[in-house]
């Protein structure tokens, strides 16, 4: 049953990894014409995007080798996504064009975030035995 739950962990970390490359390189690379949909975008909190949606990918593999460094990207992408919440408010505060949508983007991706980190870490650490 265990082995059953990681793989479905490690399934869903990958799709959403996936899908955060797919969306946040586009945006950044100006692909399929998604940055004029994106409209007003905040290019830092994309970046933070593109950097967690790397350290999914590589998390999703260490979670599949059983590997402590596993939760400790996703612990890292978690303050990566964190700081970017925290640059949002600071740019927002400053008067900076934005879309409302990012502010609950940001926040269910960080959330979202600190569930798989929370999860690798008890499939990792504490099932493990």
């Amino acid at each position: 049953m265990k082995k059953i739950l990681t793989y479905i962990l490690i399934a869903i970390l990958t799709a959403f990894a996936i899908l955060t490359l797919f969306l946040s390189s586009s945006v950044i690379f100006d692909l399929f014409g998604i940055r004029t949909k994106e409209g007003n975008y905040v290019l830092f909190v994309v970046w933070a995007n593109f950097i967690s949606s790397t350290l999914y990918l590589l998390s999703a593999y260490g979670l599949l080798k059983l590997k402590k460094w596993s939760y400790q990207l996703l612990g890292l992408s978690t303050l990566i996504l964190i700081s970017g919440l925290i640059g949002l408010f600071i740019h927002i505060n400053a008067g900076g064009i934005h879309e409302t949508r990012t502010i609950g983007a940001m926040f269910f991706r960080t959330g979202l975030t600190l569930v798989f980190t929370v999860l690798t870490y008890l499939r990792i650490e504490k099932w493990r035995k």
